[in-house]
Formats: structure tokens, C-alpha cells, sequence
């Protein structure tokens, strides 16, 4: 990039040395012209008369030089201002030209097009984000508006009264449920966001990894013990420093997504090992599985496999894992098949 520039400089200047010797040039020969033609009698005519000459040649060559040199350097330089004045606006499909091979103005082609290409690339940036935004607040208008929806309509029916006490009951269950629901993905929507714009982890401290796992597990339990699930575990002791809120809020979505698409009878497994540059910890299980496509957007805000939404849960968890593991400097990846299981392994570093 320096020596583009420098590049760039060396031309700017030479291109303002040729119309200054240009200037000079065309200077001479325009007295010489006159003194040939008699205009100037000798060469010792007056000096007024030869300054104001010699003046008005030296405006005229420096004019059209230098809207030669606007033409040939600035005027991409000014749809590239133009086309930045769109984007201020909002309008981020906005795509500039690269200039010709063949173009005249190929002697800074090279420079201008590397402008350019950096330009485009930051305007399909900004229309991804925008696209983003969009689709966020989409998805976030739609999984907040239906259970809305659906505790404002058996909220009315509860109010009109004339049910069952079985129906009154079962309608309340379902107000709690939505409530819940949303409670829940109200919080991981603030949670993710702040986690979002954050760039470092506070509040680190060493704790019991292998401890805080089998706490995950105690307190899903309940979840567990109802689908009827073998829960295997095979814990190494791990005094692991870093923030034990944030790395609980991983388990808990790693370890009820286990729960949630495992079937009865199903099996869960989890494991936690020290290794030589940090600590591996899998969540496995017996379930049903992604598809490609599913595992293709499964850290996707709001992305649900399950299309028909039979199982609970908001698209957040994955994404919230995911930038959890992402500050703490891990990584997390996937492995899994159709209605063969599923594996997720968290490698955490010392």
C-alpha cells in the first residue's frame, strides 16, 4: 500500500513538472511566433508588453493543462465521491466501475481501481450487515408477536368465562408457557447483544469445570428423567479460570438441546478432559440429528431446524454458545447426522 501511494505521489508530481514545462514551453514559442511576425519588433520591446504576453500564455497552456489533469485523475475520484454520498444516504447496493484496461486514464488505472475495488467491497459489507439488521428484527417481530398472540387469545377466552376447569386450567398453563417463553427469549436477546459488543471477558476466576457441568445437569433433571434418558458422564477434575456465568449459560443450551431431541429411552453423554493446550469438553446424544442445511445455519439467530416449531425454544441458544466460546478464545464445532445422534465439542484454552 506504501508504495502504491508513493507511486501515486511520483506521477502527481511529475504530471505538475510536465504542465509547468509545458507552460514554459509554449511561453517561448508563442514570442517567438510574434517576433516572427512582427507582433514584437525586436526582442527588446517593452517589458510590459512581453510580461503581459508571456502572462497570458502561461494562463492559457496552465488551463487547459490542468483540466486535462482534472479529467484525467479526478473524475473517477468524483464518482467515487458520488457514489459515497449514496451510501451516506442508505443506499448500499451501490457498485463503482473499475476502470478499463483501455481507459486513457491508465496511467493511475492501477491505484484508482484498488480504491475502487475496496469501496465495493465495503458496500457489500454494509448491505450484508443491513440485511442482517433486517432480518433480525424480522425474526425477532415474529417469534415475539405469536405468543403474544396466543395469551391475548386464551386470556379472552378465560375472561369470558363458561369453561371447564380442566380448559381453564390447561389455558393458564399455556399464558404461563408463552410467558415463560418469552421471559426467556427476551433475556437471551440482551444477554446475546451485550455479548455481541463486548471484546473481552471480566469477572475471570478459577472454578471447577467438571463441578459446574454436573450442576448443568442436576438441574435439568427433571427434563431428563421424564424422556426417560441414560445420562453417562465422564468427568476429569478441571479447575478451569475464566467467567463460570458466561461458560454455564454454553452447557445449559449445549445440554437441553440434547435433552430436546432425544428421543425416550435415548442416551446422553457428557465428557470433560484436560489436554496440552486447554481443556475439551463434548456434549453428545442419541437424537434425530441435523441435515446439512440445518448445521449450515444452526449459530443463525433465530434459526430453527425444526421448521414446524414442535419443540420449545427460540433460535438463541446455539448463537449465544457460540459467542460465548468465541470471547473466551475456543472454538466450537459439530458433528452430526440424520437420526444418528449429534456431538458438539467446546475446546476452551489455558
Amino acid at each position: 500500500m506504501k508504495k502504491r501511494r508513493n507511486k501515486l505521489n511520483l506521477k502527481l508530481t511529475f504530471f505538475v513538472f510536465l504542465i509547468l514545462f509545458l507552460s514554459n514551453v509554449a511561453i517561448i514559442a508563442i514570442l517567438v511566433l510574434l517576433y516572427l511576425f512582427g507582433v514584437i519588433n525586436t526582442w527588446g520591446a517593452a517589458p510590459l508588453v512581453v510580461g503581459i504576453i508571456a502572462l497570458g500564455a502561461s494562463l492559457l497552456v496552465s488551463t487547459v493543462g490542468y483540466g486535462f489533469f482534472a479529467m484525467l485523475f479526478f473524475r473517477p475520484l468524483n464518482e467515487l465521491i458520488a457514489a459515497t454520498k449514496r451510501v451516506a444516504a442508505g443506499d448500499f447496493t451501490v457498485q463503482v466501475k473499475e476502470m478499463p484496461a483501455s481507459s486513457h486514464r491508465a496511467i493511475h488505472r492501477g491505484e484508482i481501481n484498488m480504491l475502487i475495488r475496496s469501496f465495493n467491497e465495503m458496500t457489500r459489507e454494509l448491505a450484508s450487515v443491513e440485511m442482517f439488521r433486517k432480518d433480525f428484527i424480522s425474526n425477532f417481530s415474529h417469534e415475539f408477536k405469536t405468543p403474544i398472540l396466543s395469551i391475548r387469545g386464551f386470556a379472552r377466552q378465560l375472561k369470558r368465562g363458561n369453561l371447564t376447569e380442566e380448559q381453564k386450567e390447561e389455558f393458564t398453563k399455556i399464558i404461563a408457557d408463552e410467558t415463560e417463553y418469552l421471559a426467556d427469549m427476551s433475556a437471551n436477546v440482551l444477554l446475546l447483544t451485550k455479548l455481541e459488543n463486548q471484546k473481552i471477558v471480566t469477572d475471570r476466576k478459577p472454578f471447577s469445570l467438571d463441578e459446574q457441568l454436573r450442576d448443568c445437569m442436576l438441574l435439568m433433571e427433571t427434563q431428563w428423567t421424564d424422556k426417560s434418558l441414560e445420562v453417562e458422564m465422564a468427568l476429569d477434575a478441571v479447575t478451569y479460570t475464566q467467567n463460570p456465568e458466561l461458560l454455564s449459560h454454553v452447557w445449559k443450551n449445549l445440554l437441553s438441546n440434547a435433552i430436546k431431541f432425544t428421543p425416550v429411552g435415548g442416551t446422553i453423554a457428557v465428557s470433560c478432559q484436560k489436554t496440552e493446550t486447554g481443556v475439551l469438553v463434548t456434549v453428545s446424544d442419541t437424537g434425530i440429528g441435523m441435515s446439512e442445511e440445518t448445521m449450515a445455519h444452526m449459530f443463525e439467530k433465530f434459526y430453527q431446524g425444526d421448521v414446524s416449531h414442535a419443540s420449545a425454544g427460540n433460535g438463541l441458544g446455539l448463537s449465544l454458545a457460540a459467542r460465548v466460546v468465541e470471547l473466551c478464545g475456543g472454538e466450537i464445532r459439530c458433528e452430526s447426522r440424520p437420526n444418528e445422534g449429534t456431538t458438539f465439542t467446546v475446546s476452551l484454552p489455558d
